[in-house]
């Protein structure tokens, strides 16, 4: 297992074909497999990668959470699609400054066993939480108008960005292109999405990431259902 060489354009492309189909590296919530396959990008993807990026700018988010968040990281080999070796280099995903503290990753027994209990309750936490949820679910339909910078903007890759955009609670629907006016055209997109697990304010963050498709997003129309 692995992505390549994740300082490459070879190991971002697996990397973003790889997400196409997944909001994080393992499993539905941000955990310590994207902080180790975070730590090992040298940077933002190119904005042509809009799986890769979409991830990175939604991990990047969690930076001064990263040590709380659930699981045990491991080598960049232990994830990624099969049939792919890691050649990152040994170390990569811990790549950081000396004076960084890493939470998760001490040499002293005693306080590994700590930090692994600190998980477990976290995660139990989590679980508890998530099972004491109500079973009615509070949803809310959105129009959004995203607004390219002009009339050369690629829109159909620009739907493509945002519709990579993945999460719990969020569900695509139709959309179209609306003239503005001088030849150019907004997107104007459907989504339903889920009270408490998304919001405009992440919609906004994570569409204007790709900067270099979108100048702007608005909320049209907001509907409770």
């Amino acid at each position: 297992m692995g992505f390549g060489d994740l300082k490459t354009p070879a190991g971002l492309q697996v990397l973003n074909d790889y997400l196409a189909d997944k909001s994080y590296i393992e499993g539905y919530v941000p955990s310590q497999a994207d902080v180790a396959v975070f730590e090992a990008v040298s940077g933002p993807p190119p904005a042509d990668l809009c799986h890769a990026l979409r991830w990175y700018n939604h991990i990047k988010s969690y930076e001064k959470e990263k040590a709380s968040l659930p699981g045990v990281k491991k080598s960049l080999g232990k994830y990624g699609p099969t049939g792919v070796e890691d050649t990152t280099g040994s170390g990569a995903a811990d790549a950081k400054d000396d004076d960084d503290i890493d939470l998760f990753g001490s040499d002293d027994e005693e306080e590994s066993e700590e930090a692994k209990r600190l998980r477990e309750e976290r995660l139990a936490q989590y679980e508890s939480k998530k099972a004491k949820k109500p079973a009615v679910v509070a949803k809310s339909s959105i129009l959004l108008d995203v607004k390219p910078w002009d009339d050369e903007t690629d829109m159909a890759k620009l739907e493509e960005c945002v519709r990579s955009i993945q999460a719990d609670g969020l569900v695509w629907g139709s959309s179209k292109l609306v003239p503005v006016g001088y030849g150019i055209k907004k997107l104007q997109i459907q989504c339903v999405v889920e009270d408490d697990k998304v919001g405009t304010d992440m919609l906004e963050e994570q569409i204007t990431a790709f900067e270099d498709y979108v100048q702007s997003m608005d909320v049209a129309a907001f509907n409770k259902i």
